[in-house]
């Protein structure tokens, strides 16, 4: 059954049909729903029984629209994830059909637990509707017989947690992860933008019990905190944006790795242990992990399904492995694995092949140097799918330039800007005012017999030449400015064109030398 009429007649059956049993759902790898009818994003495991369940959000945005349109929660469950099949369960709960004292809409990372009393407690972050709080996020406990729901409020008189109640504070009130502990006490962390707190819930599964902690030793917490325990030490994994050059979870200060710290009980003290899984493809990441039927599973999201992106994003899921050699166990890196792809097309495009370098290295921590290569274009890219050079005092000209192992003969060129003021601008980042190529051959030199160089930023700019071999090739933009003062310059992407489509490949760590010293 082909797409569309997969699609079509989907959307004939019943929403509480579908809710009720499920959607088969072949996923032969990552991520599990992949053909951009459904995103998912935000994955919580929970293991009932026989059966893995994932609680997931549901991305709604538009391809050019950079913001988080999530309405409803949806289910994925499986008996056997290497084997990839797989049930989908859409629209299980909307915020303001089970919340009265929510807004629609904002239906951010939550999580499934069984609560002391047999019963299923969902931990969903929603908007308060009607509150004067400087933020408005607030949790509330949804409670179900069966895990698909119908779910309602447990807590009709408002959430557990809020800026105003439960525990007052001014942080952003999202992301919780809940834990029930093996002497059936009940543990709550939530939190966002550096800010992690925990406290412990009464046997009601609601009410916080007691003082809340302020977890300060996380290294590079960002948001997305899941609690666990293995043989006796809590873990708590986490999204990480400690970025940096040297970093050992991101370059870029918009993506995320997963971390993780441990601690000897569940209110800490907690200590930092490394990282588990690098950034992917989407600039946010959410992990979640379960022991299930004696293997150890990273659920996270991607940006991987067809359609993809920051905002449009999908669950995928990982073994993961301890290293029990060393005390407490600690958790072996995730590499993170994809579905199998179709071969790349023949591309006169070569710039994959390149290592990059630029004149504003180390890069400004919001922008990423592997987005001049990396074939990926969007409608509306954020400061990572760039290489920018923005900065409180931008130079009057910048490069970037590509160094191949061996020489390579090129006849063509395509750049995309991008610009967030007109041309002309000093300040900002703009198109820049001219710009050119340049060869190595004993020095830079121009390329000779250019075709004109365009500096729009709607669309591809083209540039071609008689056919020169060099090793390395090397954009030279102008900036935009005036009066001294000069915008910074961006790329999306930036293609090296040779005479002839071949198979593309992939440059290869180490780092190339600059194109004046000869190739070991």
């Amino acid at each position: 059954m082909n797409r569309f009429i997969f699609a079509t007649a989907l959307a004939a059956i019943p929403a509480a049909l579908l809710a009720q049993d499920g959607v088969p759902v072949v996923a032969p790898g990552n991520p599990i729903l992949a053909d951009g009818r459904y995103y998912s994003t935000d994955p919580a495991p929970f293991v009932d029984g026989d059966t893995l369940w994932v609680l997931a959000g549901r991305d709604e945005a538009a391809p050019n629209v950079n913001d988080f349109i999530m309405n409803e929660w949806q289910l994925l469950s499986t008996n056997d994830p290497a084997s990839g099949r797989w049930r989908h369960y859409p629209a299980i709960a909307r915020p303001e059909a089970v919340f009265g004292w929510a807004e629609p809409g904002r239906a951010y990372a939550g999580q499934i637990v069984k609560g002391l009393d047999g019963r299923y407690y969902m931990y969903a972050p929603v908007l308060e509707r009607n509150s004067d709080a400087p933020d408005r996020f607030a949790i509330g406990v949804a409670v179900a017989d069966r895990i698909i729901g119908p779910w309602r409020d447990a807590h009709p008189s408002g959430p557990i947690i809020s800026q105003r109640v439960g525990v007052p504070n001014n942080i952003q009130n999202i992301d919780p992860t809940v834990l029930i502990d093996d002497d059936r006490r009940v543990y709550l962390y939530w939190g966002t933008f550096g800010q992690l707190r925990g406290v412990e819930l009464a046997q009601d599964m609601l009410t916080p019990k007691g003082q809340a902690i302020s977890v300060k030793t996380l290294t590079g917490f960002f948001e997305a905190p899941w609690l666990m325990k293995r043989k006796g030490t809590y873990y708590m994994l986490y999204a990480g944006n400690n970025a940096g050059p040297n970093s050992p979870c991101t370059p870029a200060v918009y993506h995320a790795c997963i971390a993780y710290g441990s601690a000897p009980s569940p209110l800490g003290p907690w200590t930092y242990r490394g990282t588990v899984l690098p950034p992917v493809s989407s600039t946010t990441d959410h992990s979640g992990a379960v022991e299930f039927k004696g293997q150890w599973y990273l659920t996270y999201h991607t940006a991987d399904a067809v359609g993809g992106g920051h905002f449009r994003r999908s669950v995928a899921i990982d073994r993961m492995d301890w290293d029990d050699s060393v005390t407490p166990s600690a958790i072996r890196p995730v590499t993170p694995t994809r579905r199998p792809q179709p071969p790349a097309a023949p591309t006169r495009n070569i710039a994959a092949s390149a290592h990059t370098a630029a004149s504003n290295e180390p890069i400004p921590l919001q922008y990423w140097i592997k987005s001049l290569n990396d074939g990926i274009v969007k409608a509306a890219p954020l400061p990572p799918d760039l290489w920018g050079s923005w900065s409180p005092n931008n130079p009057p000209q910048q490069w970037v330039e590509y160094r191949w192992p061996t020489a390579v003969t090129l006849n063509g060129s395509r750049i995309r800007f991008w610009g967030d003021h007109p041309a002309g601008a000093n300040e900002g980042v703009a198109p820049p005012r001219a710009w050119h190529l340049e060869y190595w051959q004993n020095g830079w030199k121009p390329v000779p017999g250019a075709s004109a160089y365009g500096t729009a930023v709607d669309g591809w700019q083209a540039v071609r030449f008689p056919a020169i071999t060099t090793r390395c090739l090397r954009a030279v933009f102008d900036a935009s400015g005036s009066a001294g003062k000069f915008a910074g310059v961006a790329v999306q992407e930036w293609e090296a064109l040779a005479p002839r489509a071949t198979a593309p490949t992939k440059a290869k760590p180490p780092v190339m030398p600059s194109c004046d010293v000869s190739k070991a």
